[in-house]
């Protein structure tokens, strides 16, 4: 399974008078990038059984609203990074007015690309579902309500639950959905344990996130690290330092490895790309 190739398949065509916006697409789409939720998507799909290439445009669309969510991040207005992946960031490149409409249309065509899927299914009752969850964890009740929280209250002294609450949204929202989506397409009844899996998942990536952030070089990173501390941000490692954000990761991990364990199917390449997430220095 190459998730490259896969991507590949569902690029926009670069042509016409807007060709510089497919242009600026491709550019984000391919610029690198670890494809975490595509490869957890796969692997839940093929721990319940999952057969069908049904699979494949929904990993492209995954990764393409995750990559627009790092394109809007990168902006100005937002973080105003100059360097993702190791490369200039989109809007540096193609200019902040079509770094925005890069984002909104990787979002839009997401969609169009998942919807491809209706006609690779004997069960597009299950794509109809898994497109419901694509939706609703890119969106208020997900990954942009999480994004909310965190820059409204940049700068700004942070609670324990709040800081809970954007983790779980801002980045736990499309890990889990990438969990869901891949039992979903396979019929899976354990949709919940799932997506409670996913968020554990999703704060343990968060918080080595934030130690990296700290801790990694800008070589090893693909993008300039002290950003938290650049732009006043509290985190996971502001309330309980690096030795006990350390120790947070690895109890999360651990908790998502039974809960995994749980779960029926062949779990080892799940598991192992679990393991590997704690030990990322990238």
């Amino acid at each position: 399974m190459n998730i490259e190739e896969i991507i590949k398949k569902y690029l926009p065509e670069e042509e016409g008078p807007a060709g510089v916006l497919a242009e600026s697409m491709i550019y984000s789409l391919m610029a690198g990038g670890k494809r975490i939720r595509p490869s957890l998507m796969y692997d839940a799909y093929k721990m319940f059984g999952g057969t069908e290439e049904v699979i494949e445009p929904f990993m492209a669309a995954l990764e393409m609203i995750h990559t627009y969510s790092l394109v809007h991040d990168d902006l100005p207005a937002m973080d105003n990074d100059t360097l993702r992946r190791g490369k200039p960031t989109t809007w540096s490149v193609y200019g902040e007015d079509v770094g925005i409409l890069c984002g909104d249309a990787l979002l839009t065509f997401a969609f169009e690309t998942a919807a491809k899927g209706f006609a690779m299914t004997a069960y597009p009752d299950r794509a109809a579902k898994a497109i419901g969850i694509l939706a609703q964890k890119a969106g208020i009740y997900g990954m942009c309500g999480g994004q909310t929280v965190d820059v409204i209250n940049t700068g700004k002294q942070l609670t324990e639950d709040l800081l809970e609450y954007i983790y779980r949204d801002k980045t736990g929202a499309l890990l889990a959905a990438s969990l869901m989506i891949g039992g979903a397409l396979a019929g899976s009844e354990d949709i919940d344990k799932l997506e409670e899996t996913g968020y554990i998942l999703g704060r343990a990536f968060q918080i080595q996130d934030d130690i990296l952030d700290i801790t990694s070089t800008e070589e090893e990173l693909g993008k300039p690290i002290g950003s938290d501390e650049r732009n006043n941000k509290v985190t996971y490692v502001t309330l309980h330092g690096l030795s006990g954000a350390k120790e947070e990761v690895h109890a999360l991990t651990e908790r998502v490895k039974t809960l995994i364990g749980q779960m029926p199917g062949e779990k080892d390449t799940l598991l192992a790309l679990v393991d590997k997430l704690e030990k990322r220095t990238y």
